[in-house]
């Protein structure tokens, strides 16, 4: 993934969790609560448009549903935690030949 994408999918994630931080009341019901549900499935279709699809946000998607978990800022940590092109070039190391 490159880091433009990287940013605009972190950009995507940290307004959610505001959203579900700032609103927590209509959010806090977890699995049980229509507009978090509908929010998160939004998340998930703009992340996986923009990333591809990965492991991890169906993992970032399983925490979310989890009640009263709206406090943490997962999207946004579960992004960030995603290796971009650079990140993984750099650790790979060059083979002669």
């Amino acid at each position: 993934m490159t880091p433009r994408r990287k940013n605009v999918a972190l950009a995507i994630a940290a307004l959610a969790d505001a959203v579900q931080i700032g609103l927590f009341p209509v959010f806090s019901g977890g699995v049980l609560s229509v507009p978090d549900d509908v929010l998160d499935a939004a998340v998930a279709v703009a992340l996986i448009a923009t990333l591809g699809f990965r492991w991890q946000l169906v993992a970032a998607l399983a925490v979310e549903l989890v009640p009263g978990i709206a406090v943490f800022p997962s999207w946004t940590v579960f992004v960030a935690t995603l290796p971009t092109r650079q990140a993984r070039d750099a650790s790979t190391p060059n083979r002669p030949g």
